[in-house]
């Protein structure tokens, strides 16, 4: 699994950087740059309530990524290898406000 530190802290499954959702989709098909990435897992969080889908526990720091970024070079499979990620979206609304940090393009550039 892949450590996940995730600054998307207006998402519902945040906690203290890490993801309380346990595993999340990282999109952008045809990106070749991080900008053109997002966490598709992203859902914003509702006015101050914590609704955290693990409200009780600790979010995760490792958990299972799946990856839609064709072009990157951790994508295996539909799956992430990177040994760490990091998810920004310090201000995020939507999943198109989110992207992933680690992305590297493989396209040959």
């Amino acid at each position: 699994m892949t450590t996940l530190k995730c600054s998307a802290t207006t998402c519902m499954y945040n906690k203290e950087q890490l993801c309380s959702k346990g595993d999340i989709d990282v999109t952008g098909e045809n990106a070749t740059t991080a900008n053109e990435t997002s966490c598709g897992s992203f859902r914003e969080r509702s006015g101050n309530s914590v609704t955290n889908s693990c409200a009780s526990g600790c979010g995760c720091e490792k958990i299972q990524i799946d990856c839609k970024a064709h072009n990157c070079t951790y994508n295996s499979d539909c799956k992430c290898t990177a040994s760490s990620i990091h998810v920004d979206g310090s201000s995020a609304h939507d999943a198109s406000d989110t992207k992933c940090n680690t992305f590297q393009c493989n396209c040959g550039v």
